[in-house]
């Protein structure tokens, strides 16, 4: 009997400086497990360094490299999109960045999770050596999401998780554009599992997550989730209505049992009006991001383009389930066809 496959996906973006030392750890803690068939795979999403070169490199080195690159920078979720497209065979897929911020020993033990019956397997942070800001940042964002999400969400998991190939055929199937994949597995089921582990601090590079990519990943999983925002539009609308009744009636009184009472009005009418401008635009803006993620699916284009691809050893000769065909790979500035 064959051993069962087990996929590697690994986005990478600008990591040329760490990406070769992460794939020997990775090489390394699977050999513990000969049983299995490994691959790996790259996804290069629209790099900017020479990330792909040192991808191309390590693909000539280990024939269970597969190498994709995107046709420009598409994003971290939609890259995680893409080398799962490619992975419709694997057994299992274990999708991680490739910082060794996550140490890659950890998915030995998610193996061993899914091997008792567990369809996902996530890696759930017990410490995590980031800064102040992100710490918290991440925490707020975590209780917010779960006050507001209709879809029960882990705290401090990310992306580094481990799925079944059943899990991975049903992700598959949403083609979201504003992707939140967390939300996502979530929202798929099947049987999950947690795993703790301690997060390491980055010692190359730096973070392909600045903070602008963080507050539109944060919209993703708000506004993907729950309509909580639009039901609380509603919800101010109606209290500012009853408000606005009191105050009625109460001018209202004065004037007919005390018309000698001045009201004083000016100075509260222009702060009332600002105050409600303020919120009809703050609503408006709610809207129109729901109403912006309508119009983006209703175009319905493709989620990424790919400049090239490299199949691995482990990808060859089996494709069943894959969305993306093999084409020839060669970083910008180099002709070799001989590794198509």
């Amino acid at each position: 009997m064959e051993p069962r496959l087990v996929a590697y996906v690994l986005p990478v973006f600008n990591e040329s400086a760490g990406i070769v030392a992460f794939h020997h750890e990775l090489v390394d803690a699977t050999r513990s497990r000969p049983d299995l068939r490994f691959e790996f795979v790259y996804v290069d999403d629209g790099s900017s360094d020479t990330s792909l070169s040192e991808l191309i490199g390590l693909r000539r080195a280990d024939d269970r490299v597969t190498v994709v690159s995107l046709s420009r920078n598409h994003g971290h979720q939609v890259a995680v999109s893409a080398g799962l497209d490619l992975c419709g065979a694997a057994d299992a897929v274990v999708v991680m960045d490739t910082d060794l911020q996550d140490p890659p020993a950890v998915s030995l033990r998610m193996l061993v999770t899914w091997e008792a019956g567990a369809d996902v397997v996530y890696a759930q942070r017990r410490t995590r050596q980031d800064t102040w800001f992100k710490r918290t940042s991440a925490s707020s964002f975590y209780w917010l999401l779960d006050q507001v999400s209709e879809v029960e969400i882990p705290r401090h998991v990310g992306d580094f998780r481990l799925m079944d190939r059943r899990v991975v055929a049903e992700v598959a199937r949403y083609r979201e554009h504003d992707r939140f994949l967390r939300g996502i597995v979530a929202q798929v089921g099947f049987r999950q599992e947690a795993i703790l582990y301690d997060r390491a601090a980055r010692t190359t590079g730096t973070s392909g997550y600045p903070i602008r990519s963080m507050l539109k990943l944060a919209a993703s999983g708000l506004l993907g989730f729950s309509t909580t925002p639009l039901r609380l539009i509603s919800r101010t609308g109606i209290a500012i209505s009853l408000v606005s009744v009191g105050l009625a009636a109460y001018v209202f009184g004065v004037r007919v049992f005390d018309p000698d009472q001045a009201v004083p009005g000016w100075a509260f009418l222009g702060v009332g009006m600002f105050l409600l401008g303020g919120l009809q635009l703050v609503m408006m803006g709610v809207i129109g991001s729901y109403l912006g993620r309508v119009y983006v699916e209703a175009q319905d284009r493709p989620l990424y383009a790919i400049a090239s691809c490299a199949r691995g050893r482990g990808g060859r000769g089996d494709s069943a389930g894959s969305r993306v065909d093999e084409l020839s790979l060669q970083p910008p500035g180099r002709q070799d066809p001989s590794i198509s």
